[in-house]
């Protein structure tokens, strides 16, 4: 690489795929990672590993009926007509082969997730591995990567800045831990730095109702992308866009799932009483947790559902920390949480359950009533990561405020603009992996094509 590799990919999560899918069409990639510790520290590794795909062949196995166009329809429907449409069919329409490229180039072990179905879609269309958690993906895609011979990884080493010349990027100066810092020439390269999670004031600014929970993300989530970008005069977008999560256990800091919820849990504030319709999604219930008392509450389950959730390694490491309470009854597990009222809320919600009352709230989704011996896990709201950023077009590259290609600036991930709408009520999960690992493979692609 001593005249620079072909693509640049800076970031080592979703960036990874992108640099296979970049040496796999022939071109020498350098992926430039900031924290030495990425395997376990980025928004990736963190995340449950569900990857939607419309139209896969695990669904067509299963006779599951589904199609990009039917996943546009959730994305709009969830986003109530907010997200970008162009990038929503974009990555509706990758998101069966990027799933079935995960599986067969990259070895990922992927299947069709049917024990349960997250709200707002449609039909089952997310696709994990055994265990349930990015730590594996980023495992064995890190693992890939360190052993090709097109790739080179540098870690530690920051992506400081990008330069352009008449023709577009040039190349990208890398800062090393020490301070020093060398300029890599590059025509093209690939920001997969995330998004702003981690940097405070920026929060504040555009996120105020979240910006004093627990931050679930990466510590390199600085909004590095947004400014190499917006100094290259990148447009940007949805900035007031996120994912949070209202299961994060208190004592822990894992996350309970919301599987459980789906499974029939409920969730309570420190009244011991439902405070809303807890299917409606894990990242908006994050702000309206935030806003109670306390800005805590109780996930409240039974046993069936804490053997359903056994799958999850997230769930797992909740249960090994010791952060779960039992009770053998309603009153035992309002004696155990301290909930006096929580007796009574139990039994109208198996009321609810049983269908002889309607819920105030609107919830429909009740696999069962709950019943037998409870469990119980005090849970803290957090923001997980940003889902706004560089406007990008349907090859992934970075665009100006005309729309205009800026050539050989790619985004992915929470670098660039989700397709989340505004806000937290939008988010689909699985949505913050598509982005990022789509638009890498995109970005991948139209690089190989540029070259070609």
């Amino acid at each position: 690489m001593t005249d620079g590799p072909d693509l640049i990919v800076a970031g080592a999560g979703g960036g990874l795929a992108g640099a296979l899918r970049a040496a796999e069409l022939g071109l020498s990639v350098l992926v430039v990672e900031a924290s030495e510790h990425f395997r376990r520290g980025n928004n990736t590794s963190m995340s449950t590993a569900m990857f939607p795909g419309a139209g896969s062949r695990w669904q067509a196995e299963a006779g599951i009926e589904d199609s990009p166009q039917r996943f546009v329809a959730d994305i709009m429907a969830k986003t109530h007509g907010q997200a970008d449409a162009r990038l929503a069919r974009m990555l509706a329409h990758v998101s069966a082969p990027l799933v079935e490229w995960l599986a067969d180039s990259a070895g990922l072990p992927l299947s069709l997730v049917t024990d349960f179905n997250y709200p707002g879609h449609a039909v089952p269309r997310c696709h994990s591995i055994p265990g349930r958690h990015g730590s594996g993906v980023i495992d064995h895609l890190a693992r890939r990567v360190t052993g090709h011979e097109n790739i080179e990884l540098l870690v530690p080493a920051k992506l400081a800045e990008v330069r352009t010349d008449g023709d577009g990027v040039c190349a990208a100066v890398v800062r090393y831990p020490d301070g020093t810092r060398e300029e890599i020439p590059a025509r093209s390269v690939l920001l997969a730095t995330n998004g702003y999670g981690a940097d405070r004031d920026l929060v504040a600014r555009h996120l105020p109702e979240i910006a004093d929970a627990l931050y679930q993300g990466s510590d390199q989530s600085l909004g590095d992308a947004l400014r190499i970008g917006e100094k290259l005069g990148a447009a940007t977008g949805y900035l007031d866009a996120y994912q949070g999560h209202a299961a994060i256990a208190a004592n822990a800091g894992t996350m309970v799932g919301w599987a459980t919820i789906i499974h029939g849990a409920i969730l309570v504030d420190e009244d011991g009483r439902r405070f809303g319709d807890e299917t409606r999604g894990y990242s908006e219930y994050a702000a309206e947790l935030a806003a109670r008392p306390g800005a805590t509450g109780w996930i409240v389950l039974d046993e069936t559902i804490f053997q359903q959730c056994q799958a999850f390694q997230d769930f797992r490491d909740t249960v090994a920390s010791g952060a779960l309470v039992w009770g053998e009854d309603a009153a035992g597990i309002a004696a155990a949480t301290a909930l006096p009222a929580l007796a009574d809320e139990l039994a109208l919600a198996a009321a609810i359950a049983r269908g002889e009352r309607e819920d105030p709230f609107g919830r429909t989704n009740w696999e069962r009533p709950l019943s037998g011996r409870y469990a119980a896990v005090r849970v803290v709201p957090a923001l997980f990561h940003t889902q706004g950023g560089l406007l990008v077009d349907e090859h992934a590259a970075v665009v100006d405020a005309e729309d205009r290609p800026i050539p050989g600036l790619y985004a992915a991930g929470g670098a660039a603009a989700g397709i989340s709408g505004h806000g937290a009520a939008g988010y689909l999960p699985g949505n913050g992996l598509l982005p990022a690992f789509g638009l890498a493979y995109l970005a991948a692609d139209d690089v190989a094509r540029r070259q070609a």
